[in-house]
């Protein structure tokens, strides 16, 4: 069982707070994990300024989140060349100034790093929440730490049981993002402009992922979107980020079918839409994963070197298919490293990702008849 190492749980539950800061500028799918944190807080304390800090990058999925106050967007890129970079060096100044001016009272540091351990502390909070464990030395910046023994406890658990010091472990774990109708709709002209006609199956498949080792083949993919789009009933939408556009475009060259490409094309925001009208999502351990498992969509997880219980599809290991092997999970991130030919991702059969997908796309044409 979790345990608080520093001050009775009791001691900021039984307090009120009118200016909270969350920190967790990255990634994707960490921020979406910190939502339920979100939520929990603004459940808890209705009148209270609570801001987010978050990467300039992923700022634009939370920026007009109905329980969100501000975003303090970070430049974490620009603020990394602090030692060669003197004009870099005085915005990180300057940013720390105007972090103080907004007098937080509480600092809740998700992130657990050393540049956000130091902005926690340098936000003059009084109160500043990490984890025990959290690395670079972070933990000495913090004022009330959390020490979790449970090594397959998830992501989401975790920030909420940090956050929820503050007296609100009773309110149950939502995802809210906040999707607009304006949202939908340009979504919605998406998928229709590219010739996914409405009523009809959706499939999102996003085959990136940030880890090389975490990629399932694009040749297989491929022969699974061919599969999909057999019947003429069914579209099959390939997204991700600019980044992504590359392997998105090859996969789509590498079929006999014509999947609608939209990687590149869409805000994080028009994403999260897209995979919101989605009857299937196919995807890895990645940000768009953890988009469609908040979003409640029906969606099917290829996991190899990762923990599905400590990063899966939150309270859905159903939906996760791995092969069960002695050094999985290993945390490597790039292929050079692996020892065993990459059988974690490989051992994955296209026959059986295939049977899976159809599964759920005719489960859920039956849930909506």
């Amino acid at each position: 069982m979790p345990r608080d190492l520093h001050s009775p749980r009791a001691t900021l539950a039984g307090q009120s707070f009118s200016r909270i800061l969350i920190v967790k500028p990255s990634s994707l799918g960490d921020v979406v994990h910190a939502l339920p944190v979100l939520h929990g807080l603004r459940t808890r304390y209705p009148q209270a300024t609570i801001d987010w800090l978050v990467n300039s990058s992923l700022a634009p999925l939370i920026e007009e989140h109905p329980q969100l106050s501000r975003i303090v967007p970070f430049d974490r890129r620009r603020y990394a060349r602090l030692a060669s970079d003197p004009k870099a060096a005085r915005d990180f100044a300057r940013f720390v100034r105007e972090l103080r001016k907004r007098k937080y009272e509480v600092v809740i540091d998700l992130q657990g790093l050393f540049r956000t351990g130091f902005l926690a502390w340098a936000s003059g909070a009084p109160v500043r929440i990490g984890f025990r464990d959290a690395r670079e030395g972070a933990r000495f910046f913090y004022t009330h730490r959390l020490q979790v023994d449970d090594p397959n406890m998830h992501a989401v658990d975790r920030n909420y049981l940090a956050a929820s010091m503050l007296g609100f472990a009773d309110v149950p774990i939502v995802f809210e993002i906040g999707l607009t109708d304006r949202l939908r709709r340009e979504a919605a002209g998406l998928l229709r402009d590219n010739g996914a006609a409405e009523g009809r199956p959706v499939a999102v498949v996003a085959p990136g992922a940030r880890w090389e080792t975490k990629r399932w083949p694009a040749e297989r993919f491929a022969e699974t979107i061919d599969a999909l789009q057999a019947t003429s009933e069914r579209r099959v939408v390939l997204v991700g980020g600019p980044d992504e556009y590359d392997l998105c475009a090859r996969i789509a060259a590498l079929c006999q079918s014509t999947p609608i490409v939209l990687a590149g094309q869409t805000s994080l925001r028009q994403l999260a839409a897209v995979i919101e009208l989605a009857d299937v999502v196919l995807c890895h351990d990645s940000g768009a994963m953890h988009l469609a498992a908040a979003l409640g969509r029906p969606l099917l997880c290829l996991t190899g070197p990762t923990n599905p219980r400590r990063t899966g599809p939150y309270r859905r290991l159903d939906d996760v298919l791995r092969v069960d092997l002695d050094c999985s999970p290993c945390y490597l991130r790039r292929l050079s490293r692996c020892h065993h030919d990459h059988q974690c991702m490989l051992g994955l059969d296209t026959k059986q990702v295939i049977a899976r997908a159809q599964a759920l796309l005719e489960r859920d044409v039956v849930r909506s008849c």
